[in-house]
C-alpha cells in the first residue's frame, strides 16, 4: 500500500485543505489525520465515529501520603519544581521523568500511566478515517502519531485500500518524524514567504535524512511571485519534484466554513483545475507510481 503524507514547515499553510481536496479526487483510499496536536481534518470530513479508544501515554508521579515521611529527597531531586511544600505533585509541572520514583527512600511515590487522549476509527463520505485528539498540555504526540498510522494501515488492509492519505503535522519535530518514517512520498506545502522557504529547506533535509521522496507545492503563490520562483529554484536544487502552484483563492475559506472540500463547493474555477493537475502529478510520479502505469482517473484530459 502506498502512503502519501502531506506536511509543511509551519502551521497554516493549507495542507489540511489540500489533503481534503485530494481525498475527493482519490480512489480506494483511506484517510489518516496524524496532526494529533491540532487535528482539524475532521472538520471537513465530518466523520461518523465507529470506535473510540483511550490513548495511554506517559506516566505522572503521585505521592502516597500514608507512606511519605516528608524527607524532602523528591523535592531536592526534581528539576521541574513539581513537588510542593505539602509534598504533593503538581501534574502540570511534572514531566514524568521518574527520578523521584526511583530515589524515594520510602517507595512512597507511584507512577501510574496517564490517559493522554483518544483515537478514533470513523467513516466518512470518502471512505474510512483514523484520527485522534491529544489532551490539553499532554505529551507523547509522536507516540500517538505512530499509533494512528499503524491503526490506519491495519484498517486499510482489512478494507482493501491501496492508498493512504495522511494529513501530517507541521514543523520538523518528533510528531513529524513519527509521521513520515516509511512513507511512500511527501507533499511539502509551502507559502511564498521568507519563513516559508526557510521552513521548506528544513523539511527537505528531514525527508532526505529518512530517505522519503519529497514533492513541493506552493500555496497562495500569487501573493509573492518572486518568492515563489525562489522556492521553486531551491526545491529544484535540492532534487524535490515541483508539483505546481495554487493561487490564493477565497473559495478555500468558504468551503471550509461550509464543512466541504474544494471540489464539493462552488462552481468550477481555475483553482479546481490547478489542484487536479497537481493531484495527477502526484499519483503518476515515479515515487508513487514506480512502474509507470498511468492512472487515467488522475490524468487531466
Amino acid at each position: 500500500m502506498r502512503e502519501l503524507v502531506i506536511i509543511s514547515g509551519k502551521g497554516g499553510t493549507g495542507k489540511t485543505s489540500l489533503t481534503a481536496a485530494f481525498a475527493a479526487l482519490a480512489h480506494n483510499s483511506i484517510l489518516c489525520d496524524a496532526d494529533v496536536d491540532a487535528a482539524d481534518l475532521h472538520l471537513l470530513m465530518q466523520p461518523a465515529v465507529r470506535q473510540r479508544t483511550d490513548f495511554m501515554g506517559g506516566s505522572k508521579a503521585v505521592i502516597n501520603p500514608d507512606l511519605c515521611t516528608g524527607c524532602g529527597t523528591c523535592r531536592s531531586l526534581c528539576r521541574f519544581g513539581a513537588i510542593t511544600e505539602a509534598f504533593e505533585v503538581d501534574p502540570i509541572r511534572c514531566e514524568g521523568c521518574g527520578v523521584c520514583v526511583d530515589f524515594c527512600p520510602e517507595a512512597a511515590i507511584d507512577f501510574p500511566v496517564q490517559r493522554c487522549g483518544e483515537w478514533y476509527i470513523s467513516e466518512t463520505r470518502f471512505g474510512p478515517m483514523v484520527h485522534a485528539r491529544l489532551g490539553i498540555a499532554e505529551e507523547n504526540s509522536g507516540k500517538l502519531v505512530s499509533l494512528v498510522r499503524k491503526e490506519t494501515r491495519q484498517l486499510a488492509e482489512r478494507h482493501g485500500c491501496d492508498l493512504m492519505l495522511t494529513d501530517g503535522p507541521p514543523g520538523i519535530g518528533c510528531p513529524v518524524i513519527a509521521a513520515i518514517g516509511g512513507a511512500t512520498a511527501l507533499v511539502i506545502v509551502v507559502e511564498p514567504t521568507v519563513s516559508g522557504i526557510h521552513d521548506m529547506e528544513r523539511v527537505i533535509d528531514l525527508a532526505a535524512h529518512f530517505k522519503v521522496p519529497g514533492m513541493v507545492c506552493v500555496n497562495k503563490f500569487d501573493l509573492n511571485p518572486e518568492m515563489t520562483e525562489a522556492i521553486e529554484t531551491l526545491a529544484a536544487k535540492r532534487n524535490a519534484a515541483l508539483l505546481g502552484r495554487v493561487p490564493f483563492d477565497p473559495i478555500f475559506t468558504r468551503s471550509m466554513v461550509a464543512g466541504k472540500t474544494l471540489f464539493e463547493f462552488g462552481e468550477e474555477s481555475p483553482t479546481h483545475q490547478r489542484v487536479r493537475e497537481i493531484w495527477a502529478k502526484i499519483i503518476n510520479s515515479p515515487s508513487m507510481n514506480p512502474l509507470g502505469i498511468v492512472d487515467f482517473n488522475a490524468t487531466i484530459q
